[in-house]
């Protein structure tokens, strides 16, 4: 298996060379950069598996990054996991709503990190894995090995954690999955969740999909399902 890439973007050295170093450690490899205008540069010329991506960054915010990235269809799909020493609920659900797969608050700890990292990436391989490789509802097309959707054969931008949301509701066939069914299949058991977690991910994706998000029914007080056709 071929090593994962990770940039990290962080302005302060410190971190930066330690992030790097635990990384190189378990086997990833590792870019790091400081400056916000120069990590979505080096990330559009040459995507890797994941983003570290700090917060307060000089040249542009680590959320104007975020938000450049996702509307970029060359990396909407690169997973982030966002670094922050901001820990209240809606600084969380704010990075959540820019498109981050993960949300790490600072000081953290690296195995927590690391495991959090580790879960991201794996996410990432299930869906290459999967064995039902194109999946069509009504307009809708999802290709689980290209990482694509279209509607009405316009392709769709979507978040790595937007993607597997989607590619959940619509492989329960109607089955209505609450939101912890949703937490452990998208999220898995150590991403950092709030109670507006699914439904915020739910909301940015309902919005990309257009005329489409009809198919993502809400069943009040339980959780979502694959509307009829």
């Amino acid at each position: 298996m071929s090593k994962k890439r990770i940039i990290v973007v962080e302005d302060e050295p410190d971190m930066a060379e330690l992030l790097a170093m635990r990384l190189q450690r378990e086997g990833y490899i590792v870019e790091t950069i400081g400056d916000g205008t120069e990590a979505l540069e080096m990330i559009r010329c040459s995507p890797p598996d994941l983003v570290l991506l700090d917060l307060m960054l000089p040249g542009m915010p680590g959320t104007e990054v975020a938000t450049k990235l996702r509307n970029d269809p060359r990396t909407a799909g690169v997973p982030i996991i966002m670094l922050t020493a901001k820990s209240e609920e809606s600084d969380i659900v704010v990075g959540l709503h820019l498109g981050a797969d993960d949300y790490i608050t600072k000081p953290f700890s690296m195995s927590v990190l690391l495991a959090r990292i580790s879960a991201v990436l794996r996410r990432s391989r299930d869906i290459a894995a999967t064995s039902e490789k194109v999946l069509e509802v009504g307009p809708m097309r999802i290709d689980l090995e290209r990482h694509n959707v279209e509607v009405n054969s316009k392709k769709v931008p979507l978040t790595l954690t937007e993607f597997r949301l989607l590619v959940a509701i619509v492989s329960a066939r109607g089955r209505v999955l609450d939101r912890n069914q949703l937490i452990d299949q998208v999220l898995g058991m150590n991403a950092v969740v709030t109670d507006r977690t699914i439904d915020v991910h739910i909301t940015a994706l309902r919005r990309k999909l257009g005329k489409a998000r009809k198919y993502i029914q809400t069943v009040r007080g339980v959780g979502y399902r694959l509307a009829d056709d």
